[in-house]
Formats: structure tokens, C-alpha cells, sequence
């Protein structure tokens, strides 16, 4: 069976605020657990004025305690920027607080433009890309047994000590994300909904490549989708016309809170701008349910997964919360 899970970048659409982003997010985290979700992941990014979610270890508090099963985690931690300790000691809280709940997901991009991405880091020069590896197995260390002899830690435990420890995610939409977690033993997600190309390969490769570790025996991979379900087709790619303009301002340097179905409707695209805006759209999953289902089975059979993460993101609150709901109903989740 195939499980379905949510990530949620808390969007802040125009006409609306930070606020009522983050109470949309809570809201929909309830339904989510009402409708049979397995997970509800909260995203990181900074300097985005469309996006809500800078500080998803928080975010993930206030949903776990609004909910009783779902499990919650970070979709992603930018470990970049931090301190793989300080990562450590949130999410060993989180664990102690939500027992047996709780994800902690990593990723290596910025979640925001360099300038803020300077300000953000621990050290700048521990900034490059190279040093990922050795966050990621201070990370490892500090969840579990501690790090080896001959670390400059060596002895450093993560507070405070719980019997458990969150499931270990790398999120990434490149092969090197892939084999960070298949050497590391820890789970995979391909964001999809970033890079629509080569995700099915990427994610197999991570599966043939994994080395067991002390929490995960066998591999564990899963993809995030961006999707709209709603009642038609024509629907469907009206409301996901937001995100088209959405995304085309944010990859050319202008960042803004999530257009309506109006604003992208009347924007006056270019010729170049349409081209991007198609290219762009073969990573959207939109239709009517059943379109929607047949789709992502497809897609998870081709991937080899058994669990999809799903992105979906409307200017109307109530038109997200529907097509979770949709979806939910089409794949009879429980």
C-alpha cells in the first residue's frame, strides 16, 4: 500500500500574513492526521517572503502537539547553517516531548539567497559544500553513541538523553544527496518538486548503495511531489497557475507572497517567461482524483517507493485543504 505524507512550506499568499500562514499550516497538519496521512514535514527557507517556515523545529513542536499520530518532522533543517550538536539537542527534545514521532530531515541548499545564507552560518569558513560529510557524521554521532576517539568532540553527548531517536532523513534532489544517505544508512527523499529530472534513477541507486546502519537495516526511500487534486482537470491547472508565476518570480530575482488564480491569469508573460513556466510544469501532478492517483502510482512504481510526499500549495487555504482531502480519498487512506 502506498503511504502518502505532507510538506508543508507554510505559504504566505498575497492579501494574507505570516500569521495566517501559520495558522493555515496547523489547521491543515489536523486534517492531514484526520485524513490518513503518515508524516507532516515542515520546510525551511529564509528571505522568502512567500514562505512562513524559517524555523521548522519549532513549527514541528506546535504540530505535534496539536496531533496525536501523525508523525512530524523537518522537511528540511538547512544543517549547513548550523551547529550539528545544536540540531542534535532540538530534535533529542522533540523526541523526548513526541515519543516515537518524530523526523528529522536534512538538506545541504541554502533555503535562501547567499547574502542571508552568510548571516545564517556557523562558521563561514566551514561554508563550502565539503564540509557536508562531516556535519552529517557529527549529526550521526551526536544522535547516537557519540562521536569516535580522535574527534575533537570525542566525549560530547547531546542533551538531554531519551531512550529514542527521530528518523534520519536526507532530503536532496542530486545523486550526491543520494549517496550522503545510502553510506551514511540513513533514509532518502528526492524533492521531485524541485528537479523533475532523473529522480527514478537517483532514487535507485540510493537503494543498491545503501549500507545498513544501527537504526535503519534496510533502505528506506520515499519522493516529494508537488500536486493539485481537485474536482476537475481544467480545475486543477487553474489553481496551480499560482505556483507557475510563483516560481517563475522566484528563480528571476523577485521573490513575492503567493499570487491568486487572477494575478497569474492577467500577468503579461513573455515568450521566454512562458517557455520556463512550461518547462516548469512537468513537475506538477495536477487532475481530478483518479487522474491524480493513476499518476503518482505510476511514479512511485517507477521510483520503487512505497511512500510519496506530497507538496501542494493554492492562494485559496480552502482549495489546499480540498485537494489533500481529494487525494486522500482517491488512495482510501485510513
Amino acid at each position: 500500500m502506498l503511504r502518502l505524507g505532507v510538506l508543508d512550506q507554510s505559504p504566505v499568499r498575497s492579501g494574507g500574513t505570516a500569521t495566517d500562514s501559520v495558522h493555515e499550516t496547523l489547521e491543515l497538519a489536523q486534517a492531514a492526521e484526520r485524513f490518513g496521512y503518515h508524516r507532516y514535514w515542515l520546510a525551511e527557507h529564509h528571505a522568502t517572503p512567500g514562505l512562513a517556515g524559517s524555523c521548522p523545529e519549532i513549527l514541528i513542536g506546535q504540530v505535534a502537539a496539536r496531533t496525536s499520530r501523525i508523525r512530524v518532522g523537518s522537511g528540511g533543517v538547512m544543517l549547513s547553517h548550523y551547529s550539528a550538536l545544536k540540531v542534535a539537542e532540538h530534535f533529542r527534545m522533540l523526541e523526548l516531548l513526541f515519543p516515537g514521532r518524530i523526523d528529522l530531515g536534512i538538506g545541504r541548499a541554502p533555503g535562501s539567497d547567499q547574502r542571508t545564507a552568510r548571516a545564517l552560518r556557523r562558521a563561514p569558513e566551514m561554508a563550502g559544500a565539503e564540509f557536508f560529510p562531516e556535519q552529517i557524521a557529527e549529526l550521526v554521532g551526536f544522535l547516537g553513541d557519540g562521536l569516535p576517539a580522535g574527534h575533537p568532540a570525542h566525549g560530547v553527548r547531546a542533551m538531554p538523553e531519551v531512550p529514542g531517536a527521530p528518523e534520519l532523513w536526507l532530503l536532496g534532489s542530486s545523486d550526491q544527496s543520494a549517496m550522503l544517505a545510502a553510506h551514511f544508512g540513513a533514509a532518502f527523499c528526492f524533492a521531485h518538486f524541485i528537479n523533475g529530472e532523473g529522480g527514478a534513477a537517483i532514487t535507485r541507486a540510493y537503494t543498491d548503495n545503501f549500507r545498513p546502519s544501527a537504526d535503519l537495516p534496510a533502505p528506506r526511500a520515499s519522493a516529494a511531489v508537488f500536486v493539485v487534486c481537485a474536482d476537475t482537470e481544467a480545475e486543477a491547472w487553474r489553481l496551480a497557475r499560482s505556483r507557475e508565476l510563483f516560481i517563475l518570480r522566484l528563480h528571476s530575482g523577485r521573490p513575492g507572497r503567493y499570487p491568486s488564480v487572477e494575478e497569474a491569469e492577467t500577468y503579461p508573460y513573455t515568450a521566454q517567461e512562458l517557455a520556463v513556466v512550461e518547462y516548469n510544469r512537468r513537475r506538477t501532478v495536477a487532475g481530478s482524483p483518479e487522474q491524480v492517483r493513476a499518476r503518482l502510482s505510476a511514479m512511485a512504481d517507477e521510483y520503487g517507493v512505497d511512500e510519496l510526499i506530497i507538496v501542494t500549495i493554492t492562494h485559496d487555504p480552502k482549495a489546499r485543504l480540498r485537494s489533500y482531502e481529494l487525494l486522500a480519498q482517491a488512495f482510501e487512506l485510513t
